[in-house]
């Protein structure tokens, strides 16, 4: 069963009533760390780490393209492009 917490501008983060209270504070600091990187840039290391993080919470890639989807629709910024730029960029900062 999935519940939702709503980030500033009415954004919904998938969460799942299953998960610690330490798991949904760490998938809501990745989420949150996605917005950074569309608004004021995001250091690269920080980013990595909240999505190692948020694959451990969440291991199924399904349900990660699931909720990547959901999270883009609301908000039109991209997790999935976040993380493959900082996986792919020389830069320090992340900015979308």
């Amino acid at each position: 069963m999935k519940e939702v917490v709503r980030m500033k501008d009415e954004v919904n983060i998938p969460i799942s009533v299953e998960w610690t209270k330490e798991e949904v504070i760490d998938v809501v600091n990745f989420y949150e760390a996605i917005d950074q990187a569309y608004t004021k840039g995001v250091e690269k290391d920080l980013l990595e780490t909240l999505y190692g993080r948020y694959k451990k919470i969440v291991p199924s890639k399904s349900e990660e393209k699931q909720a990547f989807k959901e999270y883009e629709k609301q908000s039109g910024q991209s997790p999935y492009h976040a993380v493959k730029k900082a996986r792919e960029s020389e830069e320090n900062i992340i900015k979308m």
